[in-house]
């Protein structure tokens, strides 16, 4: 049985919300604001922070009515706009349906915090010891961040094979 790609394209971003807001309620309840905990070493942490920004804390500083433009109405917009882009463009790549249905999953959980909670809860932390660092994220930004990839991906190799065979 073959799901139909209007089904399936919302059911990936429905599992992308829920996987980063199941993860953020666990975080929520079982992990003490700000406390550090490693989990291998101190190369993965878990540490739960609320971001009142964007990426990085970008926008955390601004007014009150910026910020609402910024991370909240300007984004909807956008999601909104991503999201019938693909549901109306049929001659898109797998990978470019499944990598923006991960950036719309990703974005619609972290505005979803926004609109609830005022602020986005962060928890995980990766320090290979200075070789590779991130700053505090979490599933949401995984997600996005899977996408951005799957997107270049198929920008890069997958269109780039379909032209040398066209």
């Amino acid at each position: 049985m073959k799901l139909s790609r209007t089904p399936f394209i919302l059911g990936l971003i429905a599992l992308n919300i829920a996987l980063d807001q199941i993860s953020k309620f666990a975080v929520r309840a079982y992990v003490t604001p700000y406390k550090s905990t490693e989990l291998l070493g101190d190369k993965f942490i878990l540490t739960n922070v609320e971001n009142s920004g964007a990426f990085l804390s970008l926008g955390s500083d601004l007014n009150p009515t910026l910020k609402s433009i910024f991370l909240l109405i300007l984004p909807i917009a956008v999601l909104a706009y991503v999201t019938y882009y693909i549901l109306t463009q049929k001659d898109l790549d797998k990978f470019s349906v499944i990598g923006f249905s991960c950036i719309i999953g990703g974005g619609i959980a972290n505005v979803y915090d926004r609109i609830l909670y005022g602020s986005v809860t962060d928890f995980l932390h990766i320090d290979l010891g200075g070789v590779f660092r991130t700053g505090v994220f979490n599933v949401a930004d995984m997600s996005v961040m899977l996408g951005m990839g799957l997107l270049l991906y198929s920008n890069f190799v997958v269109n780039k094979k379909a032209k040398q065979n066209a």
